[in-house]
């Protein structure tokens, strides 16, 4: 499903937003890409990705964890370091009207040493 005109429907704040975010569809297209993952993956094309596959991009583990938060609707955390710079990826699905539209990726930017709170 490809939702038209997807920068009418979302606020301004999101391409100053501190994380990268990037949508896809249900049938794995890339719907947006704010301005932080647009320069994340500027060596892959940037916005010009807006439209393709993310399966062309993605090796074929990723692509099953990607049909895998599709298929049941679980998200899938994790943290990883490129070049020093350490992460956190938030992947879950996005919903309209109650089914599963699609999947918005968060990549954060992380410092190497971050506090932990046990909250009761």
């Amino acid at each position: 499903m490809t939702i038209p005109h997807i920068e009418a429907i979302m606020p301004a704040w999101q391409d100053e937003f501190g994380a990268s975010i990037t949508v896809i569809g249900c049938n794995y297209e890339i719907l947006y890409m704010n301005e932080k993952s647009a320069m994340s993956n500027a060596k892959w094309g940037g916005k010009a990705l807006i439209g393709q596959d993310v399966r062309a991009c993605h090796q074929q583990s990723s692509v099953r964890l990607i049909e895998h938060i599709l298929e049941t609707g679980e998200p899938h955390t994790y943290t990883i370091e490129k070049q020093g710079v350490k992460k956190f990826i938030y992947q879950a699905p996005w919903r309209e009207q109650g089914s599963i539209a699609g999947v918005v990726e968060l990549s954060i930017e992380i410092p190497a040493e971050i506090p932990h709170y046990i909250r009761s």
